[in-house]
């Protein structure tokens, strides 16, 4: 992917250069919240014009940590070591909230998921979160 939209959203306002080696693991899974949810939400968009209502249940139930955390547990073979240890470092992460409907083993690998693609986002990989969204969403059987 040619275009950088972090850097170019931070250059549109003013948003200095960071780096993400300082960023928590709780604010990699902020960010990379968003972008997943972006993803799934760009492609059922994509494949129908429908309802709000009907596009908002079908993402949440691709975007919910029992979902992310299946998603993780396929692809923790293919990830390069430094992308196991974004996942981690989110996975290990001390949050104050629950989910409201996962396990805590769920939600701790879903934080973990979501850290991941946001310290890629912030990497400029977006080639790369979009191969690990297809392989997952190839093993799991999403049906998008």
């Amino acid at each position: 992917m040619e275009q950088n939209w972090y850097q170019y959203i931070s250059e549109k306002f003013g948003v200095e250069d960071k780096d993400i080696r300082t960023y928590s693991p709780l604010t990699l899974a902020y960010i990379g919240d968003g972008v997943f949810d972006l993803v799934i939400r760009s492609v059922v968009v994509g494949k129908g014009n429908t309802s709000p209502n009907n596009l908002h249940k079908h993402t949440s139930q691709i975007v919910k940590a029992t979902t992310q955390a299946a998603m993780i547990d396929v692809l923790e073979e293919v990830l390069t070591e430094e992308e196991a240890d974004a996942y981690r470092r989110g996975r290990n992460a001390k949050s104050h909230s629950v989910a409201k409907n996962a396990s805590v083993g769920d939600y701790r690998k879903a934080t973990g998921f979501e850290s991941l693609i946001g310290y890629l986002y912030l990497c400029n990989r977006m080639d790369r979160i979009m191969e690990l969204v297809l392989i997952a969403v190839d093993k799991c059987h999403v049906d998008l």
